[in-house]
C-alpha cells in the first residue's frame, strides 16, 4: 500500500512538472512533502496506513493544515497528526515564533548599522534572499516587532497557579549596550506542575545576575499568582540566593548537585586527585537515603582533612545544601536534585542564539528567548508527564520535606 502511494505521488509530480515546468515546482514540492510526512508518520506508528499490527505504537489522527512560506512561494501542507505517541515531521522546523524573532534580530542589526558579512550570510539562509540595509527600514522592523512583542508579552505575563517544584537558572548572551558589547543575563524559571508536567513560568533579561534583578524577577512570578512551592532547585549564585531567601522564606532549597560537583574540583590541590574526588561525591549523591549520605560525607571530610584541607572544609559546609532532595520520594529525587532540566533547555536556546552571534539590544534578546521558551512550554504542557507526583495527601506530606527547611 505504501509503495503504491509513493508511485502515485511521484507520477503526479512528474506529470505536473511536464505540464507546467518550473512554475509547477511549488505544487510539486507540496505533493512530495505531504507524502513524505505521511510515510514518516507510518514509521513512527510502526504500521502503514490501514494496516493492522500488534506492534503498533499509536494511531493516526487526521491532518492539520499549515501554510509555509518558501522560496518557491506558499506551500499548503497537511501535517499528519497522531494519538498516543508524539510526532512532528522532521522536514519542518518547530517554532514559527522563534524564527520570526531571529529574523527580526538580524534585521535590527542592519537598521542600527552593525551589519557584517556574516550577518548577510545568516539573513540569506534564513530569508532565502539577500537583504541589505537599504531593504530593511526601521519602520518595518518596529511594526513587525510590535506585533510579535504583544504576543510574547501576553505569554510572559499570563496568570500562574500552584507550582510545587521551581527550578531557577541563568545564562548569558552578547548584547550591544550604550555602544559597547556586554554580557546580558537571561533569567529563567521552570516549574513542575501538580499534574507532573513541565512549564516555563517566566523569563527576564538584565545586564547582570545581581540580587536586585533576581528579586524583581521572582517578585513578578509571585505577582502573577505563583504559590504552593514545595522545593526550589538552583545553583548557589549569591544574587539568586539572597533574592530566593527574600521572596520565598521558609521554602526548602536543593542546591544543584551537578554544579556542586564542578565547584568541588576548584578546591582539589592536585589534578590527579580529581577523578577520586568526583567518584567520592557521586557515592554521597547516589546514597540510598539521607542518613547514609550524611555518613559518607562525614567520611569524606575526614579522608581529605590532611591531604586537601580546603576541600575538606568546603565539603563539610556546602555539600549538605545538595542533599535536601533525599527528603523527596525516590521517584522524584533523581530529576529534582539538579538543574539539568534547565541546562538542556539552555542548550536549545544556545542553538538558536548563536546564529545571530550578538543582539543589537536587550529587547531583541528577550524577544527571541521568549519565543523559544513559549514554544517549548506549550509542547511540555500538552506532552507527556515528567514527574509522577504522589496524590495521596498533601504534596508536602507525601514528599517529606519539612516546612521551613533551607
Amino acid at each position: 500500500m505504501a509503495h503504491e502511494t509513493q508511485c502515485t505521488a511521484l507520477d503526479g509530480v512528474i506529470q505536473l512538472l511536464m505540464e507546467q515546468g518550473f512554475e509547477g515546482m511549488a505544487q510539486a514540492i507540496e505533493i512530495l512533502l505531504n507524502e513524505a510526512m505521511k510515510l514518516e508518520r507510518s514509521e513512527t506508528l510502526g504500521v502503514a496506513a490501514y494496516q493492522r499490527s500488534e506492534n503498533r505504537r499509536g494511531y493516526a489522527n487526521g491532518f492539520k493544515p499549515k501554510t509555509v512560506n518558501s522560496r518557491l512561494g506558499r506551500l499548503q501542507l497537511q501535517i499528519p497528526q497522531t494519538r498516543d505517541v508524539e510526532f512532528y515531521p522532521s522536514a519542518l522546523e518547530r517554532g514559527e515564533r522563534s524564527e520570526r524573532a531571529l529574523k527580526l534580530a538580524v534585521a535590527e542589526m542592519y537598521v542600527q548599522g552593525v551589519s557584517t558579512r556574516k550577518v548577510a550570510e545568516i539573513t540569506q539562509t534564513l530569508c532565502g534572499l539577500e537583504v541589505s540595509s537599504t531593504q530593511v527600514s526601521s519602520t518595518q522592523v518596529s511594526r513587525a516587532a510590535e506585533l510579535l512583542d504583544e504576543e510574547l508579552e501576553s505569554w510572559r505575563t499570563r496568570p500562574l497557579e500552584s507550582v510545587p517544584y521551581l527550578i531557577l537558572d541563568a545564562r548569558y548572551e552578547k548584547v550591544r549596550h550604550a555602544g559597547s558589547l556586554r554580557d546580558c543575563a537571561v533569567l529563567i524559571a521552570i516549574g513542575v506542575l501538580p499534574d507532573g508536567r513541565r512549564s516555563v513560568l517566566g523569563v527576564s533579561v538584565s545586564l547582570s545576575e545581581a540580587e536586585v534583578h533576581w528579586r524583581a524577577f521572582l517578585k513578578s512570578l509571585i505577582d502573577r499568582g505563583l504559590h504552593g512551592i514545595e522545593l526550589i532547585v538552583s545553583d548557589d549564585h549569591s544574587g539568586l540566593k539572597q533574592a530566593r531567601q527574600a521572596c520565598f522564606p521558609g521554602i526548602a532549597w536543593q542546591r544543584c548537585q551537578f554544579h556542586l560537583a564542578q565547584n568541588a574540583l576548584h578546591y582539589v590541590p592536585k589534578v590527579a586527585m580529581r577523578p577520586e574526588v568526583s567518584q567520592d561525591l557521586r557515592s554521597v549523591f547516589n546514597a540510598p537515603n539521607r542518613h547514609e549520605a550524611d555518613r559518607l560525607l562525614e567520611q569524606l571530610v575526614v579522608k581529605y582533612a590532611s591531604s586537601a584541607p580546603e576541600l575538606s572544609k568546603w565539603l563539610e559546609t556546602n555539600v549538605p545544601e545538595g542533599l535536601t532532595a533525599f527528603e523527596l520520594p525516590a521517584t522524584l529525587r533523581r530529576r529534582l536534585r539538579t538543574t539539568n532540566l534547565l541546562e538542556r533547555l539552555n542548550q536549545e536556546i544556545k542553538r538558536r542564539t548563536r546564529v545571530a552571534t550578538l543582539f543589537p539590544n536587550e529587547a531583541s534578546l528577550l524577544r527571541l528567548v521568549s519565543a523559544i521558551l513559549s514554544e517549548q512550554s506549550e509542547e511540555w504542557e500538552t506532552g507527556r508527564v515528567y514527574l509522577n507526583i504522589p496524590t495521596n495527601g498533601t504534596q508536602r506530606k507525601a514528599s517529606g520535606v519539612p516546612r521551613g527547611r533551607q
